[in-house]
């Protein structure tokens, strides 16, 4: 049996400059790394995890590194585990953007990007790797919102289009399940712990 937490980095620079993200490095906001203290302590409360895997884009490596030092376990950070490679729209408003092509196929790429099956074969690959260690009993996992989808999407066992959507809020927490071959949800976007805090 393994316990999966998928989490969501808390509100970054992005957010605010309403640019998009993707590879584009931006920092937390101090509103993220009050939400980051928020999760961190209510996931320490109630489903602390063995070990965490992480983006090393600085909105998650910081998330995931509040987490770790928190909970007391140990971080790795991971770059499979980067936001869909969005090429040539990183950082750029979405004014500016507006200038190139939206892929129309699941095969075509953003320029200097990657294709969306490229990305869900990326997280497939990564999220077959981390399931697959036995030594712990629950990960958490954290990452952005469009791995976290495509991982819930291999989880779900998905057709690779991108029909359905799963809601991230900012340091929203999914925690899922592998028991033998059952797949067990107990929830998903788990924001409760934010409540407190507004």
């Amino acid at each position: 049996m393994m316990q999966i937490l998928l989490i969501r980095h808390g509100e970054s620079e992005a957010d605010i400059l309403q640019v998009h993200e993707g590879r584009a490095d931006f920092e937390l906001t101090e509103l993220g790394r009050t939400q980051v203290k928020a999760m961190a302590a209510y996931v320490n409360a109630k489903f602390p995890p063995d070990f965490i895997w992480a983006s090393p884009l600085k909105r998650a490596s910081e998330t995931a590194a509040v987490l770790a030092e928190q909970v007391g376990c140990p971080l790795h950070f991971e770059g499979d585990l980067m936001e869909f490679n969005n090429g040539a729209l990183a950082g750029l408003s979405f004014e500016e953007a507006k200038r190139y092509p939206v892929p129309k196929e699941l095969h075509e790429r953003v320029e200097q990007g990657e294709s969306a099956i490229e990305f869900r074969m990326r997280i497939e690959v990564i999220f077959s790797k981390i399931i697959s260690d036995p030594r712990y009993e629950r990960i958490a996992i954290v990452a952005h919102g469009g791995v976290i989808n495509n991982m819930l999407r291999s989880f779900f066992k998905m057709p690779v289009n991108k029909d359905y959507y799963f809601k991230n809020g900012d340091t929203a927490i999914h925690l899922i399940e592998i028991k033998s071959a059952e797949r067990i949800v107990h929830f998903l976007n788990d924001t409760s712990h934010l409540l407190a805090r507004s």
